[in-house]
């Protein structure tokens, strides 16, 4: 939910900050809060130093970073006249008791916080925003749902469904979990509920409880609330980001009905946004500063006019605009998996259908087809505009299969999400994973990543057929004319937890009447 990295650099920024916390016009204060159960919050406010009641944006700082991490973005919306205050939620640092992971407690902290503000500052209650990134931005969206005084909401790099973004596809985000859970240690207090739900998730059990966990901890599962109270919100997230993949986002933005934007970039779990963390010009942060200036201080930003779904392209530096989740595809090219030539030992991703064909390989063996490491992979991206890579002629066949189409004669501009069909026969029962990557490979074999999903089938039965359909992390990305579609399909992947067992056999097939396939969305 946060980043050793993004921690690291932003507490770096912030204590040369501090030193001078506010301008000539605003002044700067910590706040200390006391909740119901007796743990206290820790956390600052800037107040405006002109008269009268002002509009008020409540920060709450990311997972495992303290509350010095809005102070750049904070003064800059306190010179503009907004009260501006920030918390380090229950668990971590200076804040008292044990991390609820979003949990009730937090919820209820978030409107204690409100409470002190509206009572100790010039706000004006009428006028109220919740905004943050990563754990900040899960823990306004939900708190939208419980407290109706949240008249606006940015949440930056947000997650809607947690029990998606641990366990997509029946998958243990290993590397994700993992660093959630070594920075809560290491900055913070985990609960034993949260240290129990952890210990079960790496040990492959009583996952039914880690959902359940998760379940309370979305803001999906609260949709109708937030719905009735109808605050105004802005969500902003990355195409990459390893913690919280995109789907579940453009699922929960289609079903709100108040006032909404829905903002991708490239890049990962908090990079869109860390260079504004660090008080520089950033694209995200511009949008926050436009959503408060026009649904808290009544200010025409022209905003509220423009087509609600942004995409900033992979690899470009313009914006698509598009009127909602949906219209960012309007047709999709089907590619049907052919049988595996014998002198190349790869398919055809081929218009026609092809059935009656198998392959077999073998499980529990990693290529050069992976999706990276956690956050500097795909945050590398956001820097330089260079996807993930993998030389397609090294991807070992006895471990993967590889099918590709023939050279494009024009551009494929791929938007949304591309979902794959696939019949996959585990060698051995219990349970198989298979990770199928689509790539952008030109006339070298070099193929850039467009996107990968990993699909676990648990308790399942050896030499049994079982169908998968599964979608894509949604991407925008142009392939150029000249270059082709590979999909290469393994077992393993660093990212994830589950594998398919070690010299295990795992085939893949196109029955009659169910023909493999891969649909790539296009614009």
């Amino acid at each position: 939910m946060s980043t050793l990295r993004a921690f690291a650099a932003c507490v770096a920024v912030s204590l040369c900050v501090v030193a001078a916390p506010a301008s000539a016009a605003a002044s700067f204060r910590t706040l200390s809060v006391t909740t119901r159960d007796g743990v206290t919050l820790q956390g600052n406010v800037f107040t405006p130093d002109t008269a009268g009641l002002h509009p008020v944006i409540l920060f709450v700082t990311s997972w495992a970073l303290p509350n010095l991490e809005y102070l750049a973005q904070a003064q800059q919306l306190a010179d503009a006249g907004y009260v501006v205050a920030s918390y380090t939620p229950r668990g971590f640092y200076t804040s008292g008791g044990a991390i609820d992971t979003a949990g009730p407690k937090d919820i209820g902290d978030l409107s204690e916080v409100i409470d002190w503000v509206l009572a100790n500052t010039p706000a004006d209650a009428t006028r109220l925003g919740a905004a943050g990134v990563s754990y900040g931005a899960g823990l306004t969206l939900i708190g939208s749902a419980f407290d109706s005084r949240i008249r606006a909401v940015a949440a930056l790099s947000a997650w809607t469904d947690l029990s998606y973004s641990l366990f997509a596809n029946q998958t243990r985000h290993l590397q994700s979990a993992g660093l959630l859970w070594l920075s809560a240690e290491l900055t913070g207090r985990p609960s034993a509920e949260m240290r129990q739900v952890l210990t079960d998730f790496f040990a492959n059990e009583a996952l039914d409880g880690v959902v359940a966990y998760a379940q309370v901890r979305g803001a999906a599962t609260y949709l109708p609330r937030i719905n009735a109270n109808r605050p105004a919100i802005l969500i902003g997230n990355a195409y990459g980001d390893s913690f919280f993949a995109p789907n579940q986002l453009g699922d929960f933005f289609t079903q709100l009905t108040g006032p909404k934007r829905l903002e991708l970039r490239p890049g990962d779990h908090a990079i869109p946004e860390l260079t504004g963390i660090l008080g520089l010009p950033n694209d995200a942060w511009l949008s926050v500063r436009r959503w408060f200036d026009q649904y808290l201080r009544g200010v025409n930003t022209g905003i509220a006019t423009e087509p609600p779904v942004q995409l900033l392209v992979r690899g470009q530096g313009a914006y698509e605009a598009y009127p909602s989740w949906s219209a960012i595809t309007s047709s999709a090219a089907r590619y049907h998996l052919s049988e595996v030539h014998w002198w190349n030992r790869e398919g055809d991703l081929q218009a026609g259908a092809q059935t009656g064909w198998s392959a077999t390989i073998l499980g529990g063996g990693d290529t050069v087809a992976n999706g990276g490491v956690v956050l500097l992979t795909n945050g590398a991206e956001a820097l330089t505009g260079e996807p993930p890579s993998a030389w397609i002629p090294a991807v070992d066949r006895t471990n993967a299969g590889v099918w590709q189409s023939d050279w494009l004669s024009s551009a494929r501009r791929v938007r949304g999400a591309a979902h794959l069909h696939l019949t996959v026969t585990p060698g051995r029962s219990g349970q198989t994973t298979v990770v199928a990557y689509l790539y952008d490979t030109n006339w070298a074999g070099t193929g850039s990543l467009v996107t990968h999903v990993a699909v676990t089938l648990r308790d399942v039965v050896a030499g049994q057929p079982y169908t998968v359909d599964a979608d894509f992390p949604a991407t925008a990305y142009d392939v150029p004319s000249g270059d082709r579609l590979s999909l290469v399909i393994d077992t393993v992947d660093p990212l994830y937890a589950d594998k398919a067992p070690a010299l295990t056999s795992v085939k893949f097939s196109s029955p009659a009447g169910n023909p493999s396939y891969v649909s790539v969305p296009l614009k």
